[in-house]
């Protein structure tokens, strides 16, 4: 399994509006694309001086599927994003393969 990692940064003044846009319009969107199975929202524990962070990660079956994401529907999503907020999230995104999982 591949995770698309998308990792934010959200200034507090918009924390509120941005959550909810995630959930109701953002994310619902990404997985529409047909390219990911799952999403999962972390807010990342770090104190810091401005905004909250938060990992949202895309769970993928294959590589393939991420390329293809970020191919042809991204960039059209990533505008929105910045149409809608501007400079007031900042995100970097990382590809991660899960090599083995261990349970208790």
């Amino acid at each position: 399994m591949y995770i698309y990692n998308v990792t934010i940064n959200v200034e507090t003044t918009i924390l509120n509006e941005w959550e909810n846009w995630m959930k109701q319009q953002h994310i619902p969107d990404v997985l529409a694309t047909g390219m990911f199975t799952k999403c999962i929202i972390h807010r990342v524990m770090v104190e810091e001086e401005q905004g909250v962070t938060f990992a949202v990660q895309y769970s993928a079956k294959d590589l393939q599927s991420i390329k293809l994401y970020q191919e042809m529907y991204a960039p059209e999503l990533k505008r929105q994003t910045a149409q809608k907020f501007g400079d007031k999230c900042v995100a970097f995104r990382t590809v991660l393969q899960e090599i083995q999982s261990f349970e208790m």
